[in-house]
């Protein structure tokens, strides 16, 4: 062999070895969940009130997803259904203050097992043994760095534990910006390391209390200033403009925090190896159709429909809008398809991966969403499982009908179509969907609230929700989903 053909057979090699490791090196994931942060309250989404120019200017580079919903618009069923990939009629968790079974495969653990670092920073709740007592190592299904709580909305006064430490300590200052300092300050100790992470940054604004925006935030919204929902009575105005004044000051402020933790990706020189994901667990009524602020639950778009940006290597830095809806068991396996990382079986959202990786806006999907036990304030309304695609939302009670909107024509789901016999075609269609959907989680038949809590053994206290209360007298009681032996 000679010396220049050996010289190029060396460089080929060193080509091929290098594109081999480029190919199988798995890419970082930044997952950024806030709370009760509704889809339609930011700048890029047609606000005229809100600021949110970081998010825009995130929007403007990732997919945005604008027909995501919260497959239960409420904190601790969202985030068992995110975690694990599965709906809330399969794992039980249907309440606020639940505690997730240990036996449930999550989202940590599985990254964990394809060799990445874990860590998680915010509110928790999914532990369900008080919300300020600590949640235990072997209780955090699969996050080893921890700086967490179960449960607080003190934006100033914000508890966490760390790590193996018993001890309660609190952020310094405005916790969003508190707990996004330690994720810049995360991604500074691993952007070098030889695993990649998966790091979940959990924030719990614009959560109400509202008034407990800092000032300087609150001072960019005038009550007088602020344009209400044409869905909103007017009856309600002045009030919802008081809660908005707060709600979009805690916006403004999260999403400093997100443009700072974005900048320190770039800055720490891995963000084209990472995947972003930017979302809510829930909505936010906010005086809508009546309902009271601070209300989810209910079948609305303004409780269901969620933010969903996702940033990724796969794609430019063009933004993209992709009109299929995605529901919450979605999401975890379409992160685990975009990691190339395997798939478990226990999983029963769909993996829609290509679909990210290759947006289109003509594509439309049936997505499921529901509420299998409104629950505290909400416990008047009716059980309802609901469909969602590009174009419609349809809604049902264990009666059957009661809400089909065209949300293209009607975007403030004013004109209610649901037993109309001019839409009979469309809802028929939208009923076969449904009941598909919930065939494949065996939920066809579905039924009302006392018969899931009874098959699940779990019990509400006379103001109609788990008693999470009761840790702070020493009375507590968990409660984890535990199916009948009736």
């Amino acid at each position: 062999m000679t010396t220049k053909f050996h010289n190029l057979f060396f460089c080929l090699t060193l080509i091929w070895l290098f594109a081999c490791t480029a190919k199988d090196q798995k890419p970082n994931v930044v997952f950024i969940l806030t709370d009760q942060w509704r889809a339609s309250a930011f700048g890029y989404a047609g606000d005229v009130n809100v600021q949110t120019p970081n998010l825009d200017k995130l929007a403007g580079e990732a997919v945005s997803f604008k027909n995501a919903v919260s497959v239960c618009p409420v904190c601790t069923p969202y985030r068992a259904s995110l975690l694990t990939g599965k709906y809330p009629t399969s794992t039980g968790m249907f309440l606020n203050d639940l505690y997730l079974p240990e036996e449930e495969l999550c989202m940590a653990e599985i990254f964990k097992s394809a060799g990445y670092n874990t860590a998680y920073l915010g509110k928790w709740h999914l532990d369900g043994h008080g919300r300020f007592k600590n949640v235990q190592p072997e209780r955090r299904q699969g996050f080893d760095y921890w700086k967490a709580l179960e449960c607080s909305h003190e934006y100033n006064n914000m508890a966490y534990y760390e790590n193996d430490s018993p001890e309660i300590k609190y952020w310094d200052g405005y916790s969003p910006f508190a707990i996004s300092k330690e994720a810049q300050n995360y991604i500074d100790e691993h952007a070098q390391d030889e695993n990649p992470f998966l790091l979940f940054v959990s924030i719990a604004a614009p959560h109400f209390p509202h008034h407990s925006a800092p000032e300087e935030y609150k001072a960019l919204y005038p009550e007088d200033a602020i344009k209400v929902s044409p869905n909103v009575p007017a009856e309600l105005h002045a009030r919802i403009k008081k809660e908005l004044n707060g709600y979009y000051a805690h916006c403004t402020a999260v999403d400093k925090a997100i443009g700072d933790l974005l900048d320190k990706l770039e800055k720490a020189d891995v963000m084209e190896n990472t995947i972003v994901v930017f979302t809510s667990d829930h909505g936010e009524m906010m005086g809508s159709h009546g309902n009271r602020p601070k209300s989810k639950q209910v079948a609305w778009d303004e409780s269901t429909r969620v933010p969903f940006l996702i940033k990724t290597p796969f794609n430019t830095d063009d933004g993209e809008v992709v009109n299929a809806p995605i529901t919450t068991p979605d999401i975890l396996p379409t992160l685990l398809g975009l990691a190339n990382v395997d798939i478990p079986q226990t999983i029963e959202g769909e993996n829609i991966s290509e679909l990210v990786k290759s947006p289109d806006s003509e594509v439309d999907r049936s997505v499921l969403f529901m509420n299998v036990c409104p629950f505290g304030n909400e416990y008047k309304f009716d059980e309802y499982r609901g469909i969602r695609t590009k174009q419609y939302t349809y809604v049902s009670s264990p009666e059957g009908a009661i809400m089909l909107f065209d949300d293209i024509k009607d975007p403030e789901q004013l004109n209610n179509l649901a037993n109309k016999e001019e839409f009979a075609k469309v809802q028929q269609s939208l009923t076969k969907k449904l009941q598909k959907e919930l065939k494949e989680i065996g939920d066809e038949n579905f039924q009302k609230r006392e018969y899931y809590l009874d098959k699940w053994n779990l019990k509400l206290n006379e103001g109609k929700v788990v008693d999470y209360s009761g840790f702070t007298r020493g009375e507590g009681v968990v409660q984890s989903p535990r199916l009948s032996t009736k």
